[in-house]
């Protein structure tokens, strides 16, 4: 009888213990926040469509595309609901570093999936041309500080967009002793690069072509 009693006091003094710790539960217990601080603002359900940065005047940093744009963007997303303005830029940096490192390197195979047959020609052309001047570029994308949409149109089957990349690229070419013939890697040279890319809104090949290149003034 003693041995009962000593653990019902045990067990009471566990459950009070536990009481203390964890507290009474009513049934109304606070579930975590999953709204906005601000009482008034409204959650929206998450769905699946395409994502528009806005343009601002007052912060160019954050623009995804130029006022001017803006037309030709609303054009694509009514053609391709699909379309990401935030993920085509994201790729469209990824294709820029890609083709200028192949294109560096005269690695005309790497470039071929990338961009099309006209650009491709003059990519390989000048690859040809500086293996048979003897030169090599040793040359470095250090960042890309920008990728603005500039235009964009939504025909039919076919989404075309240009993007304005500035970049600052560390720009050296070599002679084939390895000398340092022009340029240095301790200046990045300052770059505004128009591409113009090119997709089959129908095709399920996720990828962009590039269809033209270009310099900014």
């Amino acid at each position: 009888m003693t041995v009962i009693v000593i653990l019902a006091l045990v067990a009471l003094f566990i459950g009070l213990r536990l009481y203390s710790v964890l507290g009474e539960r009513t049934g109304h217990e606070q579930q975590p926040i999953l709204k906005p601080a601000d009482p008034e603002a409204v959650v929206e359900p998450r769905v699946n469509r395409p994502s528009v940065v806005q343009p601002s005047a007052t912060d160019p940093g954050d623009l995804a595309y130029l006022p001017t744009a803006g037309p030709g963007v609303r054009a694509l997303l009514a053609t391709d609901p699909a379309f990401d303005v935030a993920r085509f830029l994201e790729g469209a940096k990824s294709a820029y570093r890609m083709v200028l490192e192949a294109y560096w390197k005269g690695d005309a195979a790497g470039l071929r999936p990338y961009v099309d047959d006209h650009v491709f020609e003059t990519f390989d052309s000048a690859i040809k041309q500086r293996e048979k001047d003897g030169l090599i570029l040793d040359n470095r994308l250090v960042q890309v500080e920008q990728a603005l949409i500039t235009a964009a149109s939504g025909d039919n089957d076919l989404a075309v967009v240009t993007v304005r990349f500035e970049a600052d690229i560390a720009a050296v070419t070599r002679n084939k002793e390895g000398e340092v013939v022009a340029g240095s890697m301790s200046d990045a040279v300052q770059t505004r690069d128009l591409w113009t890319f090119r997709r089959q809104i129908s095709s399920r090949d996720p990828n962009w072509l590039l269809i033209e290149t270009d310099e900014e003034e």
